[in-house]
């Protein structure tokens, strides 16, 4: 992994986008910041405003904003209910995996229970399944209220670096 860009030191390549401020953006411990340092967080999650508060590859959780991630109807849209889970999974997957190796989805899928149309939600994925091959995490997402807004489930298989 390349170094990551601290204050005082000389700014990344040209082009080259720095990541540090991405991941405190992001919420994302500070011991992790090597780890995630050349990738950080994703343009999605970046995009969608998703903040983690707890990371943990048996438990992880982030919030999102409702504001700019609603549909036409001006609720919050399914498919960002989907990607705050896929990104809680597989973040926790990723933890879980460790040095040398990595995570990917092989299954997500999601139930909604209820809308939601301000405020922020909040996503907690726990592990149902931490393997050496396979995780499977249970991701609920709840609005302010601590009312249930959607369930989803994420299983990822975990591969070898080569």
């Amino acid at each position: 992994m390349s170094d990551i860009f601290t204050p005082g030191q000389a700014g990344p390549a040209q082009g080259e986008v720095p990541k540090l401020q991405e991941l405190i953006d992001a919420g994302v411990p500070a011991e992790l910041h090597p780890w995630l340092g050349e990738s950080g967080v994703g343009a999605l999650v970046v995009k969608l405003g998703i903040r983690f508060t707890e990371m943990s590859p048996s438990r992880i959780v982030a919030t999102m904003p409702v504001e700019g991630n609603q549909q036409v109807a001006g609720i919050l849209h399914g498919g960002a209910h989907v990607v705050l889970a896929e990104t809680l999974g597989s973040f926790a997957a990723s933890l879980h995996a460790g040095p040398g190796r990595y995570a990917v989805g092989i299954e997500v899928g999601a139930t909604h229970h209820r809308s939601v149309s301000t405020g922020l939600v909040t996503g907690t994925a726990t592990a149902v399944h931490l393997g050496g091959t396979v995780t499977t995490h249970e991701v609920v997402m709840t609005d302010e209220e601590g009312r249930r807004l959607s369930t989803a489930r994420i299983t990822n298989l975990i591969r070898e670096v080569r």
